[in-house]
């Protein structure tokens, strides 16, 4: 009875449903020239019965594991798919092989238009532009496939053509009109035309909603006039045409009221008022070019309104969402790359009698950089090929493998270094290089610190609606004796420390140890969720020490899920590399849980609370100091 009291109690402080997704909105907008989300109406973002969403990663926050995308492990590439990738890879190799050099462009910081004119021919710039405007027509997963190769060679190649086709004419390829399409489309899928996405600005990072850059409709109604600027942008002094995102006055239809809200436009530099700053000097990916862009009473007709007047935020959250994956693809590509040089190193150096491959502390690092690469790779194509399969439920998984990916790229290669030892930290191996390039990947299209707070806070914002679900029904028991039953009997079994044994269906037996951990962990997370939405209600937005600790357990469960669908197609094929993955498998599952552990200890431990209130108020102690505080050892 108790804990029915208290199950009424916090669900009556929450009305999350309604109250989190302009926290969650605002918090997905994003970065070093990325982008932000949608304002969803309340209406909108109220989860029901029928909302059901099929994301593992937003129904964990429930407790449960709903795995329908993810096991089996997806294949959804036809055989004349296959082909047609088949016959891309060997060109495209051939070129990094042969006319690219990606230390030279680093040097001259650009790419030589050789090089440009090679990808042109080769139809790079339009790899998922329909075959009708001129494209290559490739789906998801086959852009997966050529990403990774792009991020194994020349990351400053692939910012030059992620910028273009990932976010720089994606708003045309997913809300574009049939004339917008028409008219763009043709000349950026041959790359006569560069493209690129340019949303941030000087007061305007993370926090879309506060850009400056304005565009008013003229008096007759024919174009908007645009003035403003931003910076960082990708392709910014290269561009043709502009994805460009403003604040505009925007009537509401069913209020009449009038205020400023983002709207997305279609630039073209040919319309007049359009100029760049010089290149950015900066720490990597310098063969990208990266400028401030200026817009001066920029006219822009009407029809190259983008996604319909106000929704800009909308349309920048789709275009990100959309191409988040093509990011973990390069970073796979990079973990492949700084992989094998440690590898090929350690196999050949020789130190006190042995291969140094033969030492413990190597083959530890080694099997951890090889199971980063797989945990990547598998998130990667599980996501793309949701896509693919005509998912709608794949955005909090895909910021998960941006962060997981960039983050893991980062430290694979930096144990390459330290492999590699005085060697690895020379500039001819490459891997200097690649250390530089990789630092932008946890800042732009969604810093990774944002990523964290917009999964966690559009998890528990789902879990809330549920809750909130489960308020309504008990204001009516009789007509809803169902659903009560069903969530009291859950939390029944939770209170007295009965579970359903954390079954994850569809994993092979020989990894039936390490699902009954990921089912369990799920459960446990869920409780936790539970709990802090019982404890914070909508105050929980403030909490981001507890919600980072939710974010990263959300990355485990989902890394260990992946891993286990893909080991277990392995073994079910029975596949060459079966045993091998499911070591990997295995031990990132049995590690993860660990980690999960942990991280949801430290959101109910006491003294992990002790610890955030003085980790708080150090902190605010530094900023008020402006500097160190402590006392130097000698006193001067």
């Amino acid at each position: 009875m108790m804990r029915y009291n208290k199950l009424l109690w916090g669900l009556s402080r929450i009305n999350l449903a309604m109250d989190m997704a302009p926290a969650a909105s605002r918090l997905q907008s994003t970065v070093a020239e990325p982008a932000s989300s949608g304002r969803v109406s309340h209406r909108e973002r109220n989860i029901t019965k029928k909302e059901e969403s099929k994301s593992f990663v937003m129904n964990i926050f429930r407790g449960s594991a709903v795995t329908e995308q993810a096991i089996p492990f997806p294949d959804i590439l036809t055989e004349e798919q296959k082909e047609t990738l088949e016959m891309l890879i060997g060109p495209t190799e051939k070129f990094f092989r042969e006319c690219n050099d990606a230390a030279k462009n680093d040097s001259i910081e650009a790419i030589e238009e050789q090089s440009m004119q090679s990808l042109r021919e080769l139809g790079a710039f339009g790899l998922q532009v329909p075959v009708e405007y001129g494209g290559v027509g490739l789906n998801n997963t086959q852009y997966t496939r050529l990403v990774e190769i792009v991020g194994y060679n020349d990351l400053g190649v692939g910012i030059t053509l992620g910028a273009h086709q990932s976010i720089g004419f994606k708003g045309i390829m997913i809300t574009g009109t049939p004339e917008q399409k028409a008219k763009y489309l043709p000349k950026v899928a041959t790359g006569e035309h560069i493209a690129a996405f340019a949303l941030t600005e000087p007061s305007s990072g993370s926090d879309a909603g506060s850009i400056r850059s304005r565009a008013v409709l003229a008096e007759d109604g024919s174009h908007y006039v645009l003035n403003g600027s931003k910076i960082w942008i990708s392709n910014g002094g290269l561009a043709e045409v502009f994805t460009v995102f403003a604040q505009s006055p925007f009537t509401d239809p069913k209020t009449g009221v009038t205020k400023d809200k983002v709207t997305a436009f279609i630039v073209e530099r040919a319309f007049g008022g359009v100029s760049h700053g010089p290149p950015e000097k900066k720490m990597g990916i310098k063969a990208s070019n990266t400028a401030e862009v200026y817009f001066e009473d920029t006219k822009i007709p009407v029809e190259n309104v983008l996604g319909g007047p106000g929704n800009g935020f909308k349309v920048a959250m789709e275009i990100l969402n959309n191409g988040r994956f093509g990011m973990a693809a390069a970073m796979t590509g990079t973990i492949c790359y700084s992989f094998k040089k440690a590898l090929d190193f350690a196999t050949s150096r020789t130190q006190f009698g042995q291969r140094i491959d033969s030492y413990g502390t190597i083959q530890e690092k080694l099997s951890r950089m090889a199971m980063l690469h797989y945990v990547s790779e598998s998130m990667t194509y599980m996501i793309s090929s949701n896509m693919d399969a005509g998912s709608k439920d794949y955005h909090l998984e895909a910021a998960i493998s941006k962060c997981f990916a960039s983050e893991a790229a980062w430290t694979v290669t930096d144990e390459a270094i330290q492999v590699m030892g005085g060697m690895g930290f020379m500039k001819e191996t490459g891997l200097e290089r690649v250390l530089r390039d990789l630092r932008i990947f946890r800042i732009f299209e969604g810093t990774n610190d944002i990523l964290r707070l917009f999964v966690a806070l559009t998890g528990l914002q789902y879990a809330g609606g549920h809750l909130r679900e489960l308020q309504q029904a008990l204001k009516n028991p009789a007509a809803n004796m169902g659903l009560i039953l069903g969530e009291g009997t859950k939390r029944a079994k939770r209170a007295i420390g009965f579970t359903n044994n954390g079954t994850i269906e569809g994993i092979h037996p020989k990894l039936s140890d390490s699902a009954l951990l990921l089912g369990r962990a799920v459960e446990a997370f869920g409780y936790t969720a539970e709990g802090l939405l019982m404890k914070h209600g909508k105050s929980i937005i403030d909490q981001q020490f507890l919600l980072n600790r939710l974010a990263n357990s959300c990355i485990d469960l989902y890394a260990s899920l992946v891993v286990l669908s893909r080991a277990s197609r392995s073994l079910n094929l029975n596949l060459l590399s079966s045993d091998h993955e499911e070591k990997i498998a295995r031990v990132w599952v049995n590690e993860a849980s660990d980690r999960i552990q942990l991280n949801l200890t430290a959101v109910k431990s006491s003294v992990s609370q002790k610890n955030f209130s003085d980790l708080e108020a150090i902190a605010k102690e530094l900023s008020c100091h402006g500097n160190i505080i402590a006392e130097r050892p000698l006193g001067f």
